[in-house]
């Protein structure tokens, strides 16, 4: 036979294996995690949906203040004199183009009670130190903010050292302590909606939020978002959540004064990840931790993020499975490491498959062949039509998810810029599905082997789930973080000008002001 026979007989008898009992089952199981995944983003569409139209009825009830509170009695002055004293601790590292946006979200909040801003580097070498400065200068009669040099972490991450700094040195009377990530965009009533529920309900140990990822346009932008997107129907259940994520967590001040659960000693001693450390503490003390409706946050990623920036941070998101506090967290660690790495593999190779049954298909086609021919049969056909039905059901509701994300966010921020779907190409997300999905269990099991990472210019050796070495070497390190593109060294001094953005952030601050000082 020619050559061409030959690959034809490869690509049929291909075909031929993909429809053994086994192979259907693998194509069947695609379909259902493709079923899966739309399901539980359409229902975390409806609770974020719910909120919305909570808002439009309060509009049309007559609170134009519904992006800040449900009831606008709540603003009364009588009302905001009683709230809680919030200290927020930013752990900081490196300065990049969002990063003056985020800070101004956050030290702008119009939360009416008392607040501190602790921003924490580790040296006044970091380019964040200078830029902080600048922009603490410009708000300093506006808001109560101080930036800190925490020093160099010996036992712990240099992000769990900075934010264990910022608590011992919080004001004596904070009630609650908000841990944000530089990277985190806040609305004006984030804080305020986050204190609402604490004071609510008392039991909660911890809130948490979750980002909507702005993909830059590059594979890597659009495989990060891929990324969060199965995890965020985790943090859209209006409510109670087994999931943590480390850049938006409210806890209760006084569990870190008085080290309640091991919350300090778990961190400082060993802590590699503040996310998977206080979720396993969670679970261990039974403890409670939700996620409202209106925690999701804007989250623009790097105009130039490249595919080994991503990869980058895929390995820092499988690392954070080596780490554990105890024998139970070791053994939930296997547990995710292990469904995740098969059901993502499980994920990708019904799209291989149903590739080859296409290009089968095609060949009959082209050739004329008959299906006798060629002992093929059209069961292979049918499966990558149900694939892609399947694949589509879930696109779909990925988009609506991130539609209805995208127009709560606007909502609750009013005077930001609005956010457009219009800026995701649809092609890449779908791309970027297969692509993280086949990276994940590689990047998996190598972070399993290797018990070591590097983290923004600082690599860290694991040893029994606990940081064991900290080495630190700026010349072999990475000088950008992976999905900000932030300086980790470098100019001490470049914020940019004072623009309409800076002029407004000041006059949100200004119209907070007056809830906290009059009499």
């Amino acid at each position: 036979m020619s050559a061409l026979d030959s690959v034809d007989r490869l690509l049929f008898s291909l075909s031929r294996a993909f429809c053994t009992p086994f192979a259907v089952f693998i194509q069947i199981q695609g379909c259902v995690i493709c079923l899966t995944l739309a399901i539980g983003w359409a229902f975390a569409a409806y609770v974020r949906n719910r909120e919305i139209n909570r808002m439009k009825d309060g509009i049309k009830s007559g609170n134009s203040f519904a992006f800040l509170c449900h009831d606008i009695n709540e603003l009364e002055h009588s009302n905001q004199v009683n709230l809680p004293r919030v200290a927020v601790v930013m752990p900081l590292k490196g300065f990049g183009e969002h990063n003056l946006h985020n800070w101004k979200s956050q030290i702008t909040s119009l939360y009416g009670g008392p607040l501190e801003f602790l921003f924490l580097v580790e040296s006044t070498d970091d380019p964040a130190y200078h830029a902080v400065s600048q922009l603490i200068r410009e708000f300093k009669d506006d808001v109560d903010a101080k930036i800190i040099v925490a020093g160099l972490s010996t036992t712990c991450s240099q992000k769990i050292h900075n934010q264990l700094v910022g608590v011992e040195k919080m004001h004596k009377d904070a009630k609650y302590v908000l841990f944000l990530d530089d990277d985190v965009r806040l609305h004006p009533g984030s804080i305020g909606a986050l204190t609402a529920e604490m004071e609510k309900n008392p039991e909660i140990f911890i809130q948490t939020g979750y980002p909507l990822d702005l993909p830059s346009g590059s594979l890597g932008s659009y495989c990060i978002y891929e990324y969060h997107m199965p995890c965020s129907m985790g943090f859209a259940t209006g409510g109670k959540t087994f999931f943590l994520w480390g850049g938006c967590m409210m806890m209760h001040a006084d569990d870190f004064r008085h080290d309640r659960y091991g919350v300090v000693s778990g961190l400082r001693d060993g802590g590699y990840s503040d996310d998977m450390t206080l979720a396993a503490l969670a679970g261990a003390h039974k403890r409670l931790i939700t996620s409202p409706p209106v925690a999701v946050f804007p989250h623009p990623l790097g105009s130039d993020l490249s595919f080994s920036r991503y990869w980058n941070y895929l390995r820092k998101q499988t690392f954070v499975l080596e780490s554990y506090i105890s024998k139970v967290n070791w053994i939930m660690n296997r547990a995710l490491f292990s469904s995740h790495c098969y059901l993502s593999w499980g994920f990708v190779a019904p799209y291989v498959m149903a590739m080859v049954h296409v290009a089968a298909a095609l060949q009959i086609y082209i050739q004329g062949y008959s299906y006798e021919q060629t002992t093929c049969t059209t069961v292979g056909l049918s499966l990558a039509s149900c694939l892609a039905i399947c694949t589509f059901t879930e696109l779909f509701s990925m988009w609506n998810l991130t539609r209805i994300e995208v127009q709560l966010c606007n909502m609750l921020s009013p005077e930001a810029p609005k956010l457009s779907l219009g800026t995701y190409n649809w092609s890449m997300v779908f791309v970027a599905l297969l692509v993280d999905n086949f990276l994940y269990p590689i990047s998996a099991f190598r972070s399993h082997f290797s018990q070591s990472i590097n983290w923004s210019g600082i690599r860290y050796h694991l040893k029994n789930g606990k940081i064991s070495k900290i080495e630190r070497n700026k010349d072999t390190g990475p000088k950008f973080t992976d999905l900000a593109a932030k300086h980790l060294y470098g100019k001490k001094g470049a914020t940019p000008k004072a623009s309409f953005l800076s002029s407004l952030a000041r006059s949100l601050a200004q119209w907070r002001q007056p809830k906290k000082y009059d009499v």
